[in-house]
This record gives structure tokens, sequence and C-alpha cells, in this order.
């Protein structure tokens, strides 16, 4: 691996603890020679995860819609930044450069691109680590829904395994490095020969 993308809120939240995770992990990346793609912004945990890894001495890619510049206040301080002209070529964009997938606590968009990262993995698009950091609980509701599709017969259990999570980022670091993705079909029907 030599990049991690990362999804996070542009916005800081309310725990202080997710802007010490985000630091945690910038800290760990750079500490590890991984790259960080993330979003672009200058402001919330993407903006703290994005400084702090370029003051532990690692690589920083933002990836940043035209739209969202202003808006997010695009960092003017990064390795290397993108200003593409959709959310979709942003997605896009971040997976090409990225060999493997985090979030952290994120709003609505956090969990639209890291669900994405995720269904393309579980359709065999890519075989790159998903994973949740799961800061004082925040994505327990989520883990716990996931659990539950796959008792209610939508997601086959080797699909659930492929979404890993750790409260801390270097166990989270730890299973990308050994993670070895299942090779099953997505469809639970033609498994079962229906």
């Amino acid at each position: 691996m030599k990049r991690i993308c990362v999804y996070l809120g542009s916005n800081p939240g309310t725990n202080p603890a997710y802007g010490e995770s985000a630091e945690t992990l910038a800290k760990e990346l750079a500490h590890r020679g991984l790259g960080l793609v993330y979003g672009g912004s200058s402001t919330g945990l993407m903006g703290r995860l994005a400084n702090t890894c370029l003051e532990a001495g690692g690589e920083v890619i933002g990836v940043i819609p035209k739209l969202l510049v202003e808006k997010e206040v695009a960092h003017t301080g990064l390795t290397k930044s993108y200003v593409v002209t959709s959310m979709h070529e942003r997605k896009q964009k971040m997976a090409d450069l990225a060999d493997g997938f985090i979030a952290l606590p994120g709003g609505l968009g956090t969990l639209e691109e890291f669900f994405e990262a995720l269904t393309w993995n579980q359709l065999g698009y890519h075989t790159k680590p998903c994973g949740l950091l799961d800061v004082n609980g925040y994505y327990s509701c989520m883990t716990d829904h996931m659990n539950r599709m796959v008792s209610e017969g939508f997601v086959i259990p080797e699909h659930r395994q492929m979404v890993l999570s750790a409260s801390d980022p270097a166990t989270l670091l730890d299973q990308f490095a050994t993670y070895d993705p299942p090779h099953v079909d997505k469809w639970i029907e033609k498994k079962k020969g229906l």
C-alpha cells in the first residue's frame, strides 16, 4: 500500500475525540510512509487531518470539486491538489489514487463516499480494504445495522467481513496490511442456485 483515502467531516463535530483521532491517524499514516488522499478541505476534521499529516512529513493529496472550493475552503498547502468538475469525478479520482479507504466520523457525504467504495469492493471493481475508525462508538449503530443486513438476507457474511473496524488507527492500519478480500459472488440467489 502506498496511499490511504480517508473520508471524514468538513465540520469538527461536537466531541473533541474526533479531532484527536484524526490527528492520531495522520501521524500514523506519516510514520508508516503511507500517503493521505482526502477531500481537499482546510476546514473541520478534514483540515485537521491534512495539517497534522503535513506537519508529520506525510504526503497529502486533496481532491475537491470546483463547486466546493469556496464552500469547504480548499486547502492551499497540500503536496498535490486536484480540482475536479463533480462529486462523481472526485470519488473516482480518490479511489484511483488510493490503496484503501477509511471513514472517520462525518456526515452524509462521508457515509455516501465510504459505502460507494465498499460497494465497488463487493461488486469486484477493486479489492482494496475498507475500514471504519470507530471513535467513541460513532459507527456502532452502523455496524449493528450491517449485521442485521446479513441476518435479513441482504448481505452475505463474507461481504460483511469486508468492513474492517477498530477504535484506534494503528489497529485498523494493521488490519489493512493483512487484508485478504473475499472471493465470492455478490448475489445470494445465484449462490443458492435459484
